[in-house]
């Protein structure tokens, strides 16, 4: 009782291509290779970049004095309200 047959299978892919049909499928599946491809060239992007700088010269950020005093000043305005 606990394995499907091969009929089972068969009833849910019927039931499957009846409620979405076939042309909506493709488009999931479509889209779905489109969404991985975007996500590895992202990743890519991402090693080239961290390729650039210099080995053991620490990041860059700019303005981190005023970012901050920014956080800190958000952080008293909510304590304040809560």
């Amino acid at each position: 009782m606990g394995s499907l047959s091969i009929w089972h299978w068969i009833v849910v892919v019927v039931v499957v291509l009846l409620l979405f049909g076939r042309g909506k499928i493709s488009e999931l599946m479509g889209d779905m290779a489109q969404g991985i491809k975007a996500f590895k060239k992202g990743m890519s992007e991402d090693d080239t970049a961290k390729a650039d700088g210099k080995p053991g010269e620490p990041m860059k950020t700019i303005n981190a004095g005023t970012d901050l005093k920014q956080q800190a000043e958000t952080n008293k305005k909510f304590e304040g309200t809560a």
